[in-house]
């Protein structure tokens, strides 16, 4: 079994918890309460702070941050909160990522996703496998990520805002609303089509799914009718199939959450034409 690698000015407290192989560059951080598993790479100047567990295989560039104290005014420094990050993560140069803000509470980053360079996560987050940030995306507290999400670069996710199953962002566009699955979103707070290309590519969404997909779509943005009445035309399509219903069970979601989750859905760019 390969031997931990750690350099000689790498801080590594010594109730950390590494796997055999991991391996630490200078300079970097490792703080007490840490456990980092096998095949993971700290480079130079990277920071994992206390009460950050990290899976296998993960890459933590220069500059990086994970598990840094949330940036909430009510937050109890002596509190326990944690960050979990899964397996095969990329994080990038100068990533942020919070821990939790209640006691006992995590911040969640789920397997295979792809952090570019200062992108950030704010506390209480959950992201989902296969989530990509682009460059200087910024998620707020308590945002949850759904799986195959792209996020936009210099955009904003408002906190207590749930972004749905393979949903992509155009650059620099940002939401304070929810956002079904399979959608696009560009400027602010728009829905503009469905996510055509990512449907295509995902071997898993056959062309039934897709069809069914659609007509979910536009039942929700195109039929003018509210959100409430276009969910029971979709309770009535009792044939669809789970990628359907996962857009159906998010509008479900969406339009009863309560406080602070009850943020709305976010409109279609016609729609927002229209009352101008």
């Amino acid at each position: 079994m390969a031997k931990t690698k750690i350099h000689p000015t790498a801080l590594v407290d010594a109730s950390a918890r590494l796997a055999d192989d991991v391996e630490i560059g200078p300079y970097a951080i490792v703080e007490a309460d840490v456990e980092i598993g096998q095949g993971t790479v700290l480079r130079p100047h990277s920071m994992v702070r206390r009460f950050t567990t990290m899976g296998e295989g993960n890459y933590v560039d220069s500059f990086v941050v994970l598990g840094g104290e949330p940036q909430d005014y009510k937050f109890d420094r002596e509190s326990a909160t944690f960050l979990r990050i899964g397996n095969k993560n990329t994080f990038r140069e100068g990533v942020t990522i919070s821990r939790a803000t209640t006691p006992g509470g995590a911040t969640t980053v789920g397997n295979n996703t792809f952090w570019m360079a200062n992108s950030h996560a704010g506390h209480d987050c959950t992201i989902y496998d296969n989530v990509i940030l682009a460059n200087g995306g910024n998620l707020a507290g308590h945002c949850t990520i759904g799986r195959g999400a792209i996020l936009p670069a210099n955009g904003n996710v408002h906190q207590f805002v749930w972004i749905g199953e393979k949903v992509m962002f155009q650059g620099c566009a940002q939401v304070s609303m929810h956002v079904p699955p399979f959608v696009m979103c560009a400027q602010d707070n728009n829905v503009i089509t469905l996510n055509a290309i990512g449907l295509r590519r995902s071997p898993e969404i056959s062309d039934e799914d897709r069809k069914q997909i659609k007509e979910a779509f536009n039942l929700t943005y195109r039929s003018n009718l509210p959100p409430a009445q276009a969910l029971e035309k979709m309770n009535a399509c009792t044939d669809w199939g789970e990628a359907a219903g996962k857009f159906r069970q998010f509008i479900h979601e969406a339009i009863n959450a309560e406080k602070p989750f009850h943020r709305g859905l976010c409109p279609h760019l016609s729609r927002i034409g229209a009352r101008r």
